[in-house]
């Protein structure tokens, strides 16, 4: 397999077929017409077009930022041109139906593909990723109607979706949001309200662009139980599906960000009047399913969204390791500590301990974190196709649960891994010289959107440790200590890192029972992201042990897959040793119920 600074393909590989073993889901219905070859095809695609199509653009983008000209928004052209080629491929529907033109792709495939369009150019890649998103939302909960009308488009390429959640006033409590949405006698719906930090909320690389918007309906319910969830197309179709009158959303203004900037984000007005369509103020929406349903609708597209999150940082944290592992090989600096001889050449700075410590510190967090990803895909794919219904219970709850960690610890440990890169590369990786920095700076949204940093350490252990009884947490404790009793019964490195797993596995039962039984959940969940930080490492040993006893399994090789073995041996014991010891004095702090945040006041800030 060729190298490649993107993903690493042999590492792809490793994780769908020698460990995940995807093939197997050929056995079943839904992906009987596919078979390793087709998988390979559509990855070996993937990665042609990103490296082609995106990478070619990614610093353009990021350095000639999207603008508004007369109320129009100007994006370089490389950027249509690449989602045309995406979309011609057919990706935009990978796991789709075949009835609305799907491939019926594994999820877990579909995600190693996706992934390199992250890698490669981030901000091109979202507007694709908020698009297939929005389009599986209205597969699950849109009428057929809705679904020819809007979703068929998007597959072909020629609208694209957003997601419109957050308002200026309300942030990410949504409880707190006052679009209103009026009925009219027609069936449809008036909106009038504001929506901020909505990415590809305009621009011209499509038709039409698809908002999927939360509103409240007059006289609902407050709070979350009164939100409903509207289609809101920026532009309106006649009874033929021929693009018909603007409707009545505004762009106001473009937000300057610190990376991602080839993505266009927006704060949008709705009803403000100014397009009239039809002669009357308010934006024109189609009501999705029943009203009051919208949050639980909407999390359809944010669960997605999250895991999508998730995959992303392990993208830019991969191409950034990938990256500083090539400059370490080439840069020639300094000697052997044991060798000072001035006259002798210099060695590459690959050579330096502190440096293999970077790489290793790197290569362990992203490799862990596309395991967690993958595994997550795979999971998806039981829950939809799993014979057995007790299969795909099992399933969804395990996926429920590790949601919010696959969201957040790669965007926490795989912008860690962007910091290394950057460091690797000295002064030269502080530049725009090299990509490194800009991987760092797109990095940095992902602890922040979908649900920040302490959303989700708040969701993992306010909500999914104890949703049925904490049925979820037991779940997902029970399966590792199945990976644990595994390697206690092999031979060489997975029967020694089974007793430290086995050890934070039983730490976290306990420091799960001491949290929720102090009968105070403002005390309990004080330190929920220290909870979710130390849990996420936990997960992440736990993907290093099951990658270990998969490499264990091919047997003894030599040459290059030899080498690529005993490097991910080489990671599993760096992670193991130096990073699920941080663990520790994690769960010793949350055990002591300790107050210091709590007990802090505003005034002695």
């Amino acid at each position: 397999m060729s190298s490649s600074t993107l993903l690493s393909r042999r590492d792809l590989a490793f994780l769908l077929y020698d460990w995940l073993d995807v093939t197997r889901l050929t056995e079943r219905p839904r992906y009987a017409e596919h078979s390793r070859e087709t998988f390979d095809a559509v990855l070996d695609l993937s990665a042609q077009i990103a490296a082609e199509h995106f990478a070619t653009h990614n610093k353009a983008a990021d350095a000639t930022e999207p603008t508004v000209d007369g109320g129009r928004v100007r994006i370089i052209p490389q950027v249509k041109a690449a989602l045309d080629v995406f979309a011609e491929a057919g990706l935009l529907s990978a796991t789709m139906d075949e009835t609305v033109g799907g491939m019926q792709l594994p999820h877990a495939v579909a995600e190693g593909c996706f992934a390199w369009f992250h890698a490669a150019n981030v901000g091109t890649a979202a507007y694709p990723f908020l698009t297939r998103g929005n389009a599986n939302l209205l597969l699950t909960h849109g009428s057929a109607e809705q679904i020819d009308t809007w979703v068929r488009p998007m597959i072909e390429g020629r609208f694209f979706g957003t997601m419109c959640l957050s308002e200026p006033q309300a942030g990410s409590s949504l409880a707190d949001i006052t679009t209103r949405a009026t009925p009219q006698d027609d069936g449809t719906y008036r909106l009038v309200g504001t929506k901020m930090w909505i990415s590809g909320g305009d621009h011209e690389l499509a038709q039409n662009i698809v908002h999927l918007v939360l509103a409240r309906i007059p006289g609902g319910p407050p709070g979350v139980k009164g939100i409903s969830l509207f289609i809101v197309p920026k532009v309106l179709l006649d009874e033929d599906g021929a693009l018909g009158p603007r409707n009545d959303v505004v762009l106001v203004g473009l937000n300057h960000k610190l990376g991602y900037r080839g993505t266009t984000n927006t704060l949008l007005n709705f009803g403000e009047g100014v397009h009239r369509p039809y002669g009357r103020a308010g934006a024109v929406g189609y009501l999705v399913g029943e009203p009051h349903q919208g949050l639980a609708q909407m999390f359809h597209m944010m669960n997605e969204a999250r895991i999508g999150v998730g995959a992303g940082a392990t993208a830019l944290g991969y191409t950034g390791y990938l990256k500083s592992l090539d400059y370490a090989r080439q840069r020639p600096q300094g000697r052997p500590v044991a060798d000072k001889d001035p006259t002798a050449p210099q060695v590459p700075i690959i050579a330096h301990p502190d440096v293999r410590r970077m790489l290793l510190a790197q290569k362990s967090y992203v490799e862990g974190a596309l395991a967690l990803i993958l595994y997550c895909g795979r999971l998806l794919d039981e829950e939809k196709t799993a014979p057995a219904e007790a299969d795909r219970a099992r399933a969804r709850l395990l996926l429920d649960l590790l949601t919010p960690i696959a969201k957040s610890w790669p965007s926490q440990w795989c912008l860690a891994a962007n910091d290394l890169a950057i460091q690797v590369h000295g002064g030269a990786g502080y530049t725009r010289d090299y990509d490194v920095e800009q991987h760092w700076r797109d990095n940095r949204l992902n602890p922040i959107h979908e649900g920040t940093h302490g959303i989700q350490a708040l969701d993992l252990l306010g909500r999914k440790v104890t949703m049925r009884g904490g049925a979820g947490l037991e779940l997902l404790l029970e399966t590792i200590r199945a990976t644990v009793t595994r390697a206690w019964k092999a031979e060489g490195l997975a029967a020694e890192l089974a007793a430290p797993l086995g050890t934070a596995v039983d730490r976290i039962a306990l420091v799960t029972r001491r949290l929720h039984g102090t009968g105070d959940p403002e005390l309990a969940l004080a330190n929920a992201s220290l909870y979710l930080e130390a849990v996420g490492h936990v997960v992440i040993a736990w993907m290093w042990l099951e990658q270990v006893l998969a490499v264990e399994a091919l047997g003894p090789r030599d040459g290059a897959e030899g080498d690529f073995l005993a490097g991910k041996r080489q990671a599993a014991r760096y992670f193991f040793r130096y990073e699920l010891p941080r663990t520790g004095p994690q769960f010793d702090l949350l055990e002591s119920l300790d107050r210091t945040t709590l007990d802090a006041r505003e005034n002695w800030f």
